[in-house]
């Protein structure tokens, strides 16, 4: 088909996707940032799911990729959660300062 993006394209930027975030996740100690670098790592497994289940013509890189979308959105809200709980206990974000998870 003339003017389809070839398959290498889309597994490139799911690569850079998932890279950066893995990045995020060893370089920052922002408990919120690395959320954020978790989400773009998922993002970028959907994007390969997506692009395997278009090339191959079947759905079942769709249904995976909901699933992951769901498991992001429960890892987002119980995320959070725990961070507002750990911000309340130690009254910071950053994971260096944290010296004890007992109360």
């Amino acid at each position: 088909m003339i003017g389809e993006v070839p398959l290498y394209y889309y597994l490139l930027l799911s690569f850079l996707l998932f890279a950066t975030g893995m990045l995020g996740m060893l370089v920052r100690r922002n408990v919120l940032i690395m959320l954020m670098a978790m989400q773009l790592m998922l993002g970028g497994a959907n994007l390969a799911l997506m692009a395997y289940a278009r090339f191959r013509g079947d759905e079942a890189g769709q249904v995976m990729a909901f699933f992951v979308i769901v498991l992001a959105a429960a890892e987002g809200a119980v995320g959070l959660a725990l961070v507002i709980a750990v911000y309340r206990h130690f009254k910071t974000l950053y994971i260096d300062r944290f010296n004890t998870l007992k109360g």
